[in-house]
């Protein structure tokens, strides 16, 4: 009676290609070799326990190379089993044995070399293992040259199934050779008339119907048979998802989101020895793996051991990066990390000493970055503010120091790194290779311990130049000489960074070291504006400084669309020249966390900007209108060193004239009260 299988047919899927096969007459298994040696034998069954790798005793034969070919196993001449031949390739020893008092001559005459080989044979539910005996006479060897091969016929395998195949020796003298196979199924052999599994085929067709995937049986309506869903694992057995005994036509019925590429099926109907037939259809599906990495997670087991949980093996290739607040994306570093076929859902070793908040272990898949996570941010606290140090050992034992900053690894001007780092002695070592070493330091600590006699130089210099300027220029320009002032506006259009432009001249008359983007455009230019941002307010903020928020229109759109959709603009929304739009990522966090009052100062323009449109999330720090307000906004830029008011008074009524050409020049500019990216402006506040 033929027994009736299941046959998968995918609803866009291609034709396999048809596959014929040699038939062989016989039901046991057998061995043979190419080997002019005693022929091989067959110990039947063993337990599949390859044990620990050891050394060897003397010269042996060792596997080199593993290959598959189907064949048909038949009974009678139609009535075959789909069969997995395997052939082992061998090769010598590096060097033969020798015996003493005994001549080289006889030696190849008496000498042989031996080598039990198991062959494991895993095809989901079942396994089975082989144990093979080869002997070769030595004369027929060449040290390290292979001296032929093993042919065993055959692991019984059903159609459509996945095979996976181990060889070694017993002992274990080297790691295990395999090979993984996907069989044919019966579309996909010529003679499918000769194996009685492909006789009656009924369908099961896989259809997809928007958010959810149809499993369909076309069956009779009395035929029993069982259908399992598993996960099917490349590391580990396979996990039963879903299994039914069924009767007759039937249609499961699947939501996109429960796909996943090892998701497999497997039919067989309920009679005595039924084959069953095993196929994955959704290998390939883009939203099955894109299910998969939303599943897939990263733990921190502890300080120095993480795990990849995911449902299904994945090709991942895994590194670590330091991540700088407020800084750019995370840099790779280098300790080294399993980087292709990750094992997912076992422990890892981290290289590390010692664990930091700022270091995170990126996944990525065919270049893509697919998971970026912070491990140690729960356990250790946020991301700080430390400068990353990194030791480089080259041959003959040169050293070299450099600062991690988001444009790059920054050379620190010393001729031996441990010069360096005994001035730094806050530092805190969290890895140490043959290739290098990475030091932590606050960056406080480390500026502080790094450049205090840079630093006491630039103080003495500043005092002379400020005694100098003193007996040379008006005091006015003299008492506020060196605090610095960082300028951020929006570019709304061009009438409104003249405005600006004449704003940073009058203040530079203050004797103040303006910073502005107008004046910076090469360096913007070269490193982006997020990088030119980071770099102007680290240093401003470092030297007692002041940052300007100059709030305009535009200004006020962007701070709307960061504040209400809790995300940055992507990558490129804002232009080359844009260090406003690129800043916000850092200057919130100060407003949001209490950092910005004695570091920030808000102004706006009289009729470009009501006071009342500024967002009360900035509304912490002095907010000044110019220029009504110039006096009180110099007063603020120059705090206690600020000169006598009446010197001050002058200057404020000089600058409130030569502003107000090119305020009116911005009013009647076109276009110059629009917020930008079309984007409407309430009249109220918000946060």
């Amino acid at each position: 009676m033929p027994v009736p299988w299941f046959l998968l047919s995918l609803a866009l899927g291609r034709n396999p290609m048809v596959v014929s096969l040699e038939r062989f007459v016989g039901p046991q298994d057998a061995a043979r070799c190419s080997l002019v040696s005693r022929r091989p034998w067959d110990d039947g069954d063993v337990l599949c326990l390859p044990g620990s790798i050891v050394s060897t005793p003397g010269p042996v034969l060792v596997p080199t190379r593993l290959q598959t070919e189907l064949v048909l196993r038949c009974h009678q001449e139609t009535d075959c089993d789909l069969c997995v031949r395997v052939v082992v390739h061998l090769a010598g020893p590096w060097s033969l044995p020798t015996i003493p008092g005994l001549p080289d001559t006889c030696l190849l005459l008496t000498a042989s070399l031996q080598a039990q080989v198991v062959l494991s044979f895993h095809a989901y539910p079942t396994t089975r293992c082989v144990l093979l005996e080869v002997q070769v006479p030595a004369a027929l060897v060449q040290p390290g040259q292979s001296v032929g091969s093993v042919v065993f016929d055959c692991f019984e395998a059903a159609v459509g199934a996945e095979v996976r195949i181990w060889s070694y020796t017993q002992p274990r003298y080297q790691k295990e050779l395999n090979v993984t196979q996907q069989l044919p199924d019966c579309r996909g052999l010529e003679v499918r008339d000769s194996i009685q599994s492909c006789w009656a085929p009924p369908w099961l067709n896989v259809s997809a119907d928007g958010d959810s995937v149809h499993l369909v049986l076309a069956v009779s309506e009395e035929q029993h048979y069982s259908l399992l869903l598993y996960w099917n694992q490349v590391q580990g057995p396979p996990k039963p998802w879903w299994h039914r005994n069924l009767t007759g036509p039937q249609t499961i019925t699947l939501n996109h989101t429960d796909l996943l590429p090892c998701l497999c099926i497997q039919v067989w109907p309920l009679e005595p020895d039924s084959v069953r037939t095993s196929f994955c259809p959704f290998k390939e599906d883009p939203r099955a793996h894109r299910n998969l990495w939303r599943a897939t997670r990263l733990r921190l087991l502890s300080l120095r051991t993480w795990q990849l949980d995911a449902p299904c093996s994945l090709p991942a290739e895994v590194v670590l990066c330091w991540w700088t607040p407020g800084g750019g994306p995370c840099q790779p570093l280098a300790p080294p990390l399993p980087q292709e076929n990750v094992t997912v859902n076992k422990a890892q070793e981290f290289p590390l000493l010692k664990g930091h908040p700022n270091i995170c272990v990126q996944v990525s898949s065919w270049k893509k970055l697919q998971l970026q996570e912070c491990l140690w941010a729960d356990s250790l606290g946020p991301l700080k503010d430390d400068m990353l140090l990194v030791d480089t050992r080259g041959p003959q034992d040169n050293r070299s120091l450099c600062a991690l900053e988001p444009s790059g690894c920054t050379p620190l001007p010393s001729r031996d790194s441990t010069e360096v780092l005994d001035l730094v002695v806050c530092v805190l070592q969290l890895w140490d290779g043959d290739l290098g070493a990475l030091w932590a330091c606050p960056m406080d600590k480390y500026i502080h311990k790094r450049w205090v006699l840079a630093w006491l130089a630039f103080l003495l210099f500043t005092a002379a130049l400020i005694l100098f300027l003193f007996l040379k220029k008006d005091p006015v320009k003299v008492a506020a000489r060196g605090r610095a002032a960082l300028l951020l506006y929006s570019a709304d259009d061009v009438g409104f960074e003249r405005l600006v432009g004449a704003l940073a001249s009058a203040l530079s008359q203050l004797s103040l070291r303006v910073a502005v983007d107008l004046w910076s455009r090469r360096e913007l230019s070269a490193q982006g504006p997020l990088a030119w941002f980071h770099a102007q307010r680290r240093q401003t903020l470092q030297e007692g400084g002041v940052v300007v928020l100059l709030f305009s229109p535009g200004a006020v759109a962007l701070c709307r669309e960061w504040l209400q959709d809790g995300a940055a603009a992507a990558p490129g929304a804002y232009g080359t020249h844009d260090a406003f739009a690129a800043s916000l990522s850092c200057v919130l966090p100060d407003f949001s966390e209490g950092r910005a009052p004695g570091r920030y100062v808000v102004a706006c323009f009289d009729r470009l900007l009501h006071l009342d449109a500024v967002p009360d999330l900035f509304r912490t720090v002095p907010v000044f209108s110019l220029p009504s307000q110039l006096l009180n906004f110099a007063g603020a830029l120059q705090g206690p060193s600020a000169p006598h008011p009446r010197r001050l008074e002058e200057w404020a009524e000089q600058v409130s004239q030569s502003l107000q050409p090119a305020l009116d020049s911005c009013l009647q500019f076109p276009g110059a009260p629009e917020p930008r990216r079309g984007m409407e402006l309430g009249a109220g506040n918000w946060i």
